[in-house]
């Protein structure tokens, strides 16, 4: 994959997931294992490209008052420490790449369910989510997050949804929240291991953040088409099959 191609796909892969909410940290991921970066240089960028178009997101959200304080907290109560902690894992290629690729799928699989329109479950969702299953949920996604350098609200947003624990605008914003916190506390927990940052970071950023900034400004208005979801499933389907097939 070339320098050009790589920057180009980070930018689209950016602003397909930042348009239903989302931070892109599992299309980083891929397609920098795609790429053939080391693991060692994908979580921290990962990480980093996750946090920086999840702070986009989560502005956008703040702006048409779509945030709510009692969605974000108890996910992030253990996320955060938990996305420290995942960040301090270091696994071996073969054993990262298998975890990507598994969590890859089942983000899939995720997405694929919700493709159906996410807005039907408005009329069921709940005032709140419950306090304890949101809490060690948010603290199972925040390991997760931290130890592959894939922002947790992409587990978030499909378990609020399934479970009707908030509506769909308020799903996607606290995802954004939650991408926001876990991939900064993971970039604490890898920075403690001293990660080396790759040297092409700074316009694989501009890029994502192109890509975050278009993608937000039209997901935060109105939720896109089952068709982008099941897209990115693909995408994710077949950045899985990749890095399991080698």
């Amino acid at each position: 994959m070339t320098d050009t191609f790589l920057v180009l796909a980070l930018a689209v892969i950016a602003a397909l997931f930042a348009a239903i909410g989302q931070a892109g940290g599992a299309g980083y991921v891929a397609v920098l294992a795609v790429g053939g970066q080391a693991p060692d240089a994908i979580r921290p960028a990962a990480l980093l490209l996750t946090l920086l178009v999840a702070g986009i997101g989560v502005l956008h959200f703040h702006r048409l008052k779509l945030l709510v304080w009692r969605d974000v907290w108890p996910f992030a109560l253990l996320g955060v420490p938990g996305a420290v902690a995942g960040g301090m894992i270091a696994l071996p290629a073969a054993a990262y790449r298998l975890a990507v690729a598994l969590l890859m799928l089942a983000a899939a699989a995720q997405m694929l369910r919700t493709a159906r329109g996410a807005a039907s479950h408005d009329a069921d969702a709940l005032a709140a989510a419950p306090l304890v299953p949101a809490i060690l949920g948010g603290g199972v996604i925040g390991v997760m997050a931290g130890i592959t350098g894939i922002g947790g609200g992409i587990f978030v947003m499909p378990l609020v949804l399934t479970l009707r624990w908030a509506t769909a605008r308020r799903a996607a914003a606290l995802a954004q929240v939650n991408n926001l916190c876990t991939a900064a506390a993971g970039f604490v927990g890898v920075g403690v291991g001293a990660a080396a940052l790759p040297a092409a970071l700074p316009g694989w950023a501009l890029a994502a953040a192109a890509g975050g900034a278009a993608g937000a400004w039209i997901g935060a208005r109105h939720l896109p088409a089952a068709a982008l979801r099941l897209l990115l499933a693909l995408i994710l389907l077949a950045s899985a099959a990749k890095l399991l097939l080698g």
